[in-house]
């Protein structure tokens, strides 16, 4: 039996939720069932490694402007050459050019990836999705939440296969809690507070600060550490400063190493306004870390009030809610203990990397199952 040849198509290599989860998936499927590749639109990044260390080749496009001609017949040239049975694109950009490309090219199966509820999208954004989304086959998402806000802006629910995000089993940490206090300049009985992610208004970050800023208030041993960058660094910084909370909110920028952080956590913090399904929230769970989130569609399938952690309101309501919860973690060690081994738990069983690879596998073997008097591809 010939391999079927998959393609993802995907805006870049960071390390960033859709990112992890698409390397992840290229690395994993059946090599004696699937040869893969993947396609790059914008710039590559730190998982290009990863990929290539899977033995999974990439073709990085070089887009650069919104509207690339170029970059779009660069595109349509690799799938031309290269044939595949089946195109996988992953967000808007890759969606938009990728899907437009596949169908340009004749190619037999398209299946797009929307990852998270998306208010930022316009009506020419929105108008673009639906047009595109005529013509594939299957849109895969992570959580029901993200179905539904489509469903709403006029595409189908039918045409959602809904596959959880996987999360990798937490890797133990090479650096001592005692080597990262001394490596961040910390006192040895900082108690530690992690958000993880893009510095933008989605994730919330201004109410993270005001609630450190409550924390000071009943305790003076939290510290705030915010690993990620983002275009409002600058301004949340500022606002660190200007409510005078400098000593206790950390900002350490983009990392590589947030698995070796990860697990000296002693909560993990998520006051996003909407997401699709929290990539650092399952890192945090497989890391045996209690969490502390914003009540939201995605994130409700992630954690369990009272088991894995705590949900709160969404924004400024939140603020005294996160501090109060954190707090009775920290002042109760036994409770976080019980929370973290429970969301450690979960993790294992409800998003594993091999449950998510299979049902892949599924919907691809579905796709491309021979129609009626049709063989393989020659």
């Amino acid at each position: 039996m010939n391999r079927h040849r998959i393609l993802h198509i995907i805006p870049s290599l960071d390390r960033a939720g859709a990112e992890k989860q698409m390397a992840i998936l290229a690395a994993g499927l059946p090599r004696d069932e699937f040869d893969v590749h993947v396609a790059v639109l914008t710039r590559s990044g730190p998982l290009a490694a990863d990929l290539r260390a899977a033995g999974v080749p990439t073709t990085l496009i070089g887009k650069r402007w919104k509207l690339d001609p170029g970059a779009y017949r660069r595109l349509k040239a690799l799938i031309a050459g290269w044939r595949p049975d089946l195109v996988h694109t992953w967000i808007f950009a890759a969606n938009a050019y990728g899907r437009a490309a596949a169908f340009s090219c004749g190619v037999r199966r398209v299946v797009a990836g929307e990852r998270c509820v998306d208010p930022w999208k316009g009506w020419i954004e929105l108008s673009i999705d639906r047009r595109l989304a005529g013509r594939t086959d299957r849109i895969v998402t992570n959580t029901t939440a993200v179905r539904d806000f489509y469903a709403r802006h006029g595409i189908p629910a039918e045409k959602f296969a809904v596959i959880p995000n996987a999360v990798l089993p937490a890797p133990p940490s090479d650096l001592t809690r005692s080597q990262l206090l001394v490596d961040l300049g910390l006192p040895e009985h900082a108690r530690l507070v992690g958000i993880v992610g893009r510095l933008w208004r989605q994730k919330g970050v201004k109410h993270a600060i005001w609630a450190a800023d409550i924390l000071k208030v009943i305790r003076d041993d939290v510290h705030l550490l915010i690993i990620g960058d983002g275009p409002l660094r600058d301004r949340l910084e500022r606002y660190r400063d200007k409510i005078r909370i400098r000593d206790k909110v950390h900002f350490l920028g983009h990392r590589d190493d947030v698995p070796r952080i990860m697990p000296h956590l002693d909560v993990l913090w998520s006051p996003s306004h909407y997401e699709g399904q929290s990539n650092a929230i399952m890192e945090a769970m497989a890391a045996g870390v209690p969490v502390v989130a914003s009540d939201i569609a995605g994130t409700r399938d992630l954690v369990v009030p009272g088991e894995t952690g705590y949900l709160v309101p969404v924004g400024k309501n939140g603020r005294s809610a996160i501090a109060s919860h954190t707090s009775k973690l920290l002042d109760d060690p036994d409770l976080a203990r019980r929370l973290g081994n429970a969301a450690a738990e979960r993790a294992q069983s409800e998003f594993s990397v091999p449950t998510m690879i299979a049902r892949h596998v599924e919907l691809y073997r579905g796709l491309l199952a021979p129609v009626s008097g049709q063989g393989e591809r020659a």
